[in-house]
């Protein structure tokens, strides 16, 4: 397997990134905290890792599937899915207004390629994947479902009820990822309703548990490899990622007030200061 160009995914992720604090500042309105912080997965996924077909159907047969369960950091996703070839980047200039494709949350029934469910109503998005998973099983598909979560995201039932349900069932082509950046929409999630050990949580629910540093480029492709390399094994995979909220911009880093607030001109033009345009703008 080729190995990849880390140097030019890095020079992406710098892309991506002056995308989502434009996208934002454009609509002021969005989440661009944790978009910032799970730039590094994104590009992993979808430029190394993910087996995808740029021409989307629907249906996913013969390919990875990946859900995005945290909806609200829709604009890292439509950046990658732009950057990597489901439609035009000029797009992106329409985020968040109104009777555009690119809404706040995914949704399917603008028909944007890539999405394959609406996400947002925060834990349900391990149950989808879930039951996508079994049905790559039921038709003798063995492509890979990936999922992503955020940590705050983890206090909904519904998240639980799933992860038994995954171990129980051996379902062992999913690959889950939680962005464990130790914030939500209302502070620290210590604060909100800690977590403890969530490692030994997800363990103790029969998952095969792996680690990871999320803003490390070059760990990230190593990890969700890695992680690759176990799935078939009877049991589901978690990736606890370790990141920082708005990382790549000092002024937003590790706070949750970045959450979901739009930088303001002079903000706007302080962060893009501070990413390199390798890719063009929109």
């Amino acid at each position: 397997m080729a190995q990849p160009d880390v140097t030019h995914l890095q020079k992406v992720c710098s892309q991506i990134r002056r995308d989502i604090v434009r996208m934002v500042h454009g609509c002021q309105s969005g989440h661009p905290g944790g978009s910032l912080g799970c730039t590094e997965f994104f590009v992993a996924l979808y430029f190394d890792v993910l087996r995808h077909n740029k021409e989307f159907s629907m249906d996913g047969i013969g390919e990875d599937l990946f859900f995005l369960s945290n909806g609200h950091i829709s604009p890292v996703w439509y950046s990658t899915l732009a950057r990597s070839g489901y439609f035009d980047v000029k797009e992106l200039a329409t985020f968040r207004k109104l009777n555009t494709r690119l809404q706040g949350h995914p949704a399917t029934h603008e028909h944007l390629p890539g999405i394959r469910v609406a996400s947002g109503s925060l834990g349900q998005g391990l149950s989808v994947a879930i039951g996508a998973a079994q049905t790559k099983k039921l038709n003798d598909d063995n492509h890979l479902i990936y999922v992503l979560m955020g940590d705050g995201e983890q206090q909904e039932g519904q998240v639980w009820e799933a992860a038994m349900y995954a171990a129980h069932n051996k379902v062992d082509n999913l690959i889950a990822t939680i962005d464990y950046n130790g914030q939500q929409i209302d502070g620290p999630v210590d604060k909100v309703l800690s977590l403890l050990d969530l490692k030994a949580k997800w363990k103790a629910f029969g998952w095969e548990v792996i680690e990871s540093n999320g803003n490390d480029l070059d760990e990230v492709i190593k990890t969700l490899k890695h992680a690759k390399s176990l799935t078939g094994k009877g049991k589901p995979i978690m990736n606890l990622m370790t990141t920082e909220m708005g990382h790549g911009v000092d002024f937003m880093v590790g706070s949750h007030k970045w959450h979901g607030v739009a930088p303001n001109d002079e903000q706007l033009a302080q962060a893009l200061g501070q990413l390199e345009e390798t890719l063009g703008d929109y």
